[in-house]
């Protein structure tokens, strides 16, 4: 791919990556849903709980790593801003050697991080012992889970959207098809289910790999290691993963913490604010994919040193994002009774969940600022202000969750989770002008 330094960004452009990167965060449900239903034509219950909770435990473990995506996918785009074809295979390189350690060091853990989760989470003895066996195959993912992650960011920094849709894709069909075929077809049950997941990883990173040389192939780029294992920038790469890390993990606390405190409400109330979160992932799914294209756009023009080109990404990525999120919030206004309706049949949690639906319907404008801002600071690979904002928009959340909890109920936690969203929002606007000063100062 050749890239154009003085080339205009345009609606095509912030397109080109935001759709195919909308449709694979669609796609990626489909697995927890093809699953359930696969695990479901089974007798005994517990199998359904067995997965639900081991592949919680995947999502909060693969989660906090999502760190390899995001920093590759500023590097790579601001390599390929600055035509550095050598740095743009020693950034997927170090990438993947960071991530294969990740994951190996995670399969060494393994014993540690499953006694530790399963007695966190709890469930009954046969849940328990059926979640231990879908872990004990899906851990050895973990190196190729993780690879793929760098792999994913290094294709969406390239602007190479269609590839990563083109990869995730498959390893979304493929772990679906196999588990079926493990568990209706050979009859086993959650150690179908762990082990399709386990060759559907490991099948995904290969033909990501496969993709990715035949990429630098066609541009005739070459693997430097003295580049590669050169130790500043192999330090500049590990500390801005740790920021970013930091950053992520920052994140997961809060989510973990507004469902902990509803849980202390009651199961009725619990079981709505579950439901009211569905309806913002998917939206937070859809919006992402714009935050995805600012990443990619501003990273190329921070690597070209290109000051027209980056305002024009971000301001172009930002009137899309901010659209669909209003359109996403008239939806969930519109039809989200009737969402939540199908989503449940209990009649307390339906009721509980239209009182605070209002909620949920605001969220995606708010939340869309923020979202913005997380792949305009990404490209521009400001990680310690990502950072540092998030430290300080995490103590807002807290600090809004202790006054308003205790007089408003759930309400209070709800208008603190959105509190948070635009302290995140705010707090990255103030630092705009000094990093659009260190990238073309």
């Amino acid at each position: 791919m050749s890239f154009d330094p003085q080339a205009k960004v345009t609606h095509r452009s912030v397109l080109a990556v935001a759709v195919p990167i909308m449709l694979s965060n669609v796609s990626e449900p489909l697995i927890g849903v093809v699953n359930t239903a696969v695990i479901g034509q089974l007798k005994e219950p517990y199998y359904i709980g067995a997965i639900a909770v081991g592949a919680l435990v995947f999502s909060f473990l693969f989660w906090g790593f999502g760190f390899l995506r995001l920093s590759t996918g500023g590097l790579s785009a601001q390599a390929l801003g600055a035509g550095d074809r050598t740095e743009l295979v020693a950034v997927l390189i170090r990438a993947l050697m960071i991530g294969l350690a990740a994951g190996i060091g995670l399969i060494i853990l393994s014993p540690l991080i499953r006694e530790a989760a399963f007695n966190l989470i709890g469930g009954s003895p046969q849940v328990r012992s059926h979640a231990e066996t879908y872990f004990n195959y899906r851990i050895f993912a973990a190196p190729a889970a993780l690879a793929n992650y760098c792999v994913m960011g290094w294709f969406i920094g390239q602007s190479r959207a269609k590839l990563a849709f083109v990869v995730q894709l498959f390893l979304n069909l493929t772990n679906m098809a196999l588990s079926a075929f493990f568990v209706l077809g050979l009859g086993m049950t959650s150690d179908g289910v762990g082990l399709a997941a386990l060759i559907a990883e490991w099948s995904a990173v290969t033909l990501a790999l496969v993709l990715a040389a035949a990429i630098l192939r066609g541009m005739g780029a070459h693997i430097s290691w003295p580049r590669i294992l050169d130790p500043a920038r192999f330090k500049r790469t590990l500390l801005m993963n740790g920021d970013v890390m930091i950053r992520t993990l920052c994140l997961v606390f809060a989510f973990t913490f507004f469902t902990a405190r509803g849980a202390r409400s009651g199961d009725v109330i619990v079981a709505a604010n579950a439901v009211l979160l569905n309806l913002f992932e998917v939206s937070a799914y859809l919006i992402d994919g714009f935050a995805y294209a600012s990443e990619a756009l501003v990273g190329q023009s921070v690597g070209a040193r290109n000051r027209e080109r980056f305002r024009a990404a971000v301001r172009l990525t930002s009137i899309w994002a901010m659209a669909l999120g209003v359109l996403c919030s008239l939806v969930i206004w519109v039809f989200g009774p009737a969402i939540i309706d199908m989503m449940t049949l209990s009649p307390e949690v339906r009721d509980m969940a239209r009182t605070y639906l209002p909620w949920v319907a605001v969220s995606p404008v708010l939340g869309v600022i923020c979202f913005q801002f997380d792949g305009i600071f990404t490209g521009a690979m400001a990680t310690k202000d990502m950072r540092n904002m998030m430290i300080v928009s995490l103590a807002i959340f807290l600090l809004a969750w202790w006054l308003l909890e205790q007089p408003y109920g759930n309400h209070g936690l709800w208008a603190a989770l959105n509190i948070f969203f635009i302290a995140r929002g705010v707090t990255f606007a103030t630092r705009m002008p000094s990093l659009e000063r260190r990238a073309f100062g």
